[in-house]
């Protein structure tokens, strides 16, 4: 269904991308050189967002790429706080993320690198466009932070969410409303509300997003059995509907699916929309293109994201010494820090 339906894109930066974001990680210490040489190109970090953001200027998708390179490395990071119990750890993270996401220009020699990292990456985003879009993605990034720390409570405790609670939760840490805002810096276009608001234009952003959550769910279901993860579309159908491993599977890839015909119907009433705003005043046209931008990036969504599970190294579970354990993490116990949960800088 993807491969016929969604043709694969990859901006033309991409080659230079692996290089740069390989720089980076090693420049902000956010993996051990010796890893970086043997898994950063294989795990496919710059393909998925070059496979997203079609058109974006080239710094622009840069500081992109190294966002999301970073949110790899913080989601691992964040279960290594998990498995170790490291709660002291941990709290100290978010505490000190919501402070740099705030203001980033205030942590980014951060002596932890993964504060630090976040820092410069967002910084340079916070260029893109103005101040209200700043504040959107604040808003938006708090509430991510706010959903990983729940998730860290819940594996604590053993909780494994309703099939609910888990959509609801999934759509946050997942970061849905993130990976849509960075769509306007890609068009150079800050979106009006109304537009971000429209019925279709809404339904369509949350097909693509809940697609790739409930895809990556589906492909990653051997990795977080294995690790003995709580937090699965899978997981949840088999705990909560007492369903088998099977019946889950296909479950889940039957909601999968309907993502994309959810997205199908309303990728035809966005372009109805882009037709209408065109005689919308001055800008009219060039509101337009922006919308078109964002709604064809949300198409390469589907494509990226297949393939980007298909090809990664983050995946290939059956190929790891210990299939709890993935390669290409640091298991060791982070640089030791002052122990309040309050130092934000």
């Amino acid at each position: 269904m993807i491969e016929d339906a969604f043709p694969r894109n990859l901006h033309p930066y991409w080659p230079k991308l692996q290089e740069k974001t390989r720089s980076w990680l090693l420049e902000k210490r956010l993996m051990p050189a010796d890893k970086v040489e043997k898994y950063a190109d294989g795990l496919c970090y710059t393909d998925l967002m070059a496979g997203y953001y079609i058109g974006a200027p080239n710094d622009v998708l840069a500081a992109i790429c190294d966002y999301s390179a970073w949110f790899f490395v913080w989601d691992d990071r964040h279960d290594r706080d998990v498995i170790h119990r490291r709660t002291a750890s941990w709290r100290r993270l978010a505490v000190q993320l919501h402070a740099a996401t705030e203001a980033p220009e205030l942590h980014l020699d951060h002596k932890d690198p993964v504060v630090a990292g976040f820092a410069d990456s967002v910084e340079r985003l916070y260029g893109s466009l103005g101040r209200s879009w700043n504040a959107r993605f604040a808003r938006h990034f708090h509430v991510v932070i706010d959903a990983y720390d729940q998730e860290f409570r819940n594996r604590m405790t053993g909780t494994v969410p309703t099939v609910d609670e888990y959509i609801a939760l999934r759509r946050n840490t997942f970061a849905h409303w993130i990976w849509l805002d960075l769509l306007e810096p890609t068009a150079q276009h800050e979106l009006p509300s109304w537009v971000r608001k429209n019925e279709a234009f809404a339904r369509a952003g949350l097909a693509c997003q809940d697609f790739s959550a409930w895809y990556n769910d589906l492909c990653s279901l051997p990795k977080e059995l294995a690790g003995e993860e709580l937090h699965n579309l899978g997981i949840s159908l088999i705990k909560h509907e007492k369903i088998s491993l099977r019946e889950a599977i296909e479950e889940v890839r039957r909601r999968v699916e309907g993502t994309i015909q959810d997205f199908l119907v309303a990728e035809v009433e966005v372009e109805r929309l882009a037709v209408a705003t065109e005689n919308v005043g001055p800008h009219g046209v060039e509101l337009a293109t922006a919308i078109r931008s964002c709604i064809g990036n949300m198409r390469n969504w589907f494509s990226s994201v297949y393939w980007f599970h298909h090809e990664s190294g983050r995946y290939a579970v059956d190929s790891w010494d210990d299939r709890a354990t993935p390669p290409y993490v640091c298991d060791e116990q982070p640089d030791q820090q002052p122990d309040q949960v309050g130092e934000c800088a």
